[in-house]
């Protein structure tokens, strides 16, 4: 799978995820937490220890690629310095088995990706920073991975969250009942979203005029 990389645009730079970056995560997810009710966000440096740590177990296994979320200093990505605003991976990568002599067959990389474990501090909701992390993200899995699908899953009960996913041209693909350990301590129920490869030149440019006009996805 592959190494850990930078993604760097206008706004924001994903760093691959550090202990180092523990601290800075801590006074990010220390905001108002009041927008965290359907996402895991750790809260003090005890959680974001394991938080980080458990991160670093499945990049070593090749299972997941894990960033810190950089809000850039000066122009509408901010104007205090560079800081750390939150967290983001690649997650539920697979490298299909192809019959023999199939063409897609590839080596060393994902035919489809998921993009989850995302949070952001309070500050930085609903800023250019959220729409670029997304364009930077999924121009890497289409047009450097090639992959043939991204995937994102939120809570069936955030609607905030799925109507941002469709905004930006997700397609719903199903209701996982039952899914996954909620934020709130229950049994989640998931809806699944995706884009193709082949919708991908929609969903960019849609991801761009949003970028461009100064507000973010969700």
């Amino acid at each position: 799978m592959p190494e850990p990389f930078f993604l760097e645009g206008e706004f924001v730079r994903l760093e691959p995820l550090s202990e180092e970056h523990i601290d800075a995560l801590v006074v990010a997810a220390s905001e108002d937490r009041s927008n965290y009710q359907w996402t895991y966000t750790p809260e003090g440096r005890g959680q974001m220890t394991d938080y980080v740590a458990d991160a670093l177990e499945k990049v070593a296994a090749g299972a997941h690629v894990a960033f810190a979320t950089v809000r850039k200093s000066g122009g509408r990505g901010g104007a205090d310095g560079d800081r750390v605003v939150g967290a983001t991976r690649f997650c539920e990568m697979a490298s299909w088995q192809w019959p023999p002599g199939a063409s897609h067959q590839r080596q060393g990389v994902p035919d489809v990706v998921d993009i989850g474990f995302t949070w952001l501090a309070r500050s930085a909701q609903r800023t250019p920073v959220n729409t670029e992390a997304k364009l930077l993200m999924m121009g890497h899995a289409f047009e450097v991975w090639e992959v043939h699908r991204v995937a994102l899953q939120t809570d069936v009960r955030n609607a905030r969250s799925r109507a941002a996913i469709e905004r930006i041209g997700g397609q719903l693909d199903g209701i996982l009942r039952a899914d996954r350990p909620g934020a709130d301590d229950t049994v989640r129920t998931s809806a699944r979203f995706s884009i193709l490869a082949a919708e991908w030149p929609v969903t960019k440019a849609r991801l761009t005029a949003r970028l461009h006009a100064g507000a973010g996805p969700g």
